[in-house]
C-alpha cells in the first residue's frame, strides 16, 4: 500500500469508520491504520464481521462498536465512548449505507423500501456528521469528517431512484456542513464512487472485474481503470489527512470518469 513516509500522515489520529465491517469501510480502515492512525473504531450492525476486523487489522488501539447509524442514541453514545476511551476523535469517515432489495423505479416505487434506504443514507448520515461534529467543537479538534456519496447522484441510474435521492442528499449535507463548520476548523468533504466490487455491488449482479467493465465500460473515461477499494481507500486517507487542510466542501469523484462522461453516453 503506502511506503513507511506515508504512514505517517495520520500519525496520532483517531477515527471512527462507520460500515467498517466489509467492503469499502473495512478496507479503509485498515488504510487508516497502515497511516499511522492511534486509534481506529469500527461501527457496524455485523457484529461478528465487524469484531472479526478489529481483530485482524493488528492495531492495538482498534476496536468495534455495533451502531445502526439511523439510531441518534447509539451514534451519540459510540462518538462519546470513542473520544472517551482514545483521548479525543480527528477523523469520521461516514461510510454506512444500503440499497433496496429490488430495483425500484419511480413508476414502482416501494415507499418502505424508499425509507429504510433513507434512513441510513441520508438520515444516517446527517446522524452521524452532526455528532461527530460536535464532538469535535466541544474539543476544539480541528478534525476531518468524509462521507459517502456516489457518481449516480450526478448522472443518476434507471432502476435506483431510492438510492440516488438519498447520495444526493449526502452532497447537500456535505456542502452545508463543510460551510457552517469551517469557522470551528472542521474540514467536510465527500467521495463520490463509481461500481466498486464490494458485497453491495455484488446484490447488483456486478461480483467481477468482467462484469464492471461490461455494465459501466462505455459510461467511464478511464479505459483499462478497475475501481478498487483501495483507490478509495486512498482518496479518504488523503481528505483525512494535513495533505488536505486547505480541503473543505468538496467532492472528491473516484470513478474511472463516470461523472465527466458526456451526457449523450450516459444515458
Amino acid at each position: 500500500m503506502s511506503n513507511n513516509l506515508m504512514k505517517k500522515k495520520l500519525q496520532g489520529k483517531v477515527a471512527i469508520v462507520t460500515g467498517g465491517a466489509s467492503g469499502i469501510g473495512e478496507t479503509t480502515a485498515r488504510v487508516l491504520a497502515d497511516h499511522g492512525a492511534l486509534a481506529v473504531v469500527i461501527a457496524d450492525i455485523q457484529s461478528e464481521k465487524g469484531r472479526a476486523v478489529a481483530e485482524s487489522i493488528g492495531l492495538q488501539r482498534c476496536s468495534y462498536v455495533q451502531c445502526d447509524v439511523a439510531d441518534e442514541e447509539q451514534v451519540a453514545a459510540m462518538v462519546e465512548w470513542t473520544a472517551t476511551t482514545y483521548g479525543g476523535l480527528d477523523i469520521m469517515f461516514s461510510n454506512a449505507g444500503t440499497l433496496a432489495s429490488s430495483p425500484q423505479t419511480i413508476l414502482e416505487l416501494d415507499f418502505s423500501e424508499y425509507e429504510r434506504v433513507m434512513r441510513v443514507n441520508a438520515r444516517g448520515m446527517a446522524v452521524c456528521v452532526k455528532h461527530a461534529a460536535r464532538k469535535m467543537v466541544e474539543l476544539g479538534t480541528r478534525g476531518a469528517i468524509i462521507c459517502t456519496a456516489s457518481a449516480a447522484a450526478e448522472k443518476a441510474t434507471v432502476n435506483l431512484t431510492d438510492y440516488v435521492m438519498s447520495k444526493r442528499a449526502v452532497l447537500g449535507l456535505m456542502r452545508s456542513a463543510s460551510l457552517q463548520l469551517g469557522k470551528h476548523g472542521i474540514r467536510v468533504n465527500s467521495v463520490s464512487l463509481g461500481a466498486v466490487l464490494t458485497p453491495l455491488a455484488a446484490r447488483q449482479g456486478i461480483e467481477t472485474a468482467a462484469d464492471v467493465e461490461k455494465y459501466l465500460g462505455p459510461y467511464t473515461s478511464l479505459k483499462g481503470a478497475m475501481l478498487t477499494a483501495e483507490n478509495v481507500a486512498d482518496a479518504v486517507a488523503f481528505l483525512a489527512s494535513d495533505e488536505a487542510a486547505c480541503v473543505t466542501g468538496v467532492d472528491l469523484a473516484v470513478d474511472g470518469g463516470m461523472v465527466a462522461m458526456p451526457f449523450h453516453l450516459s444515458n
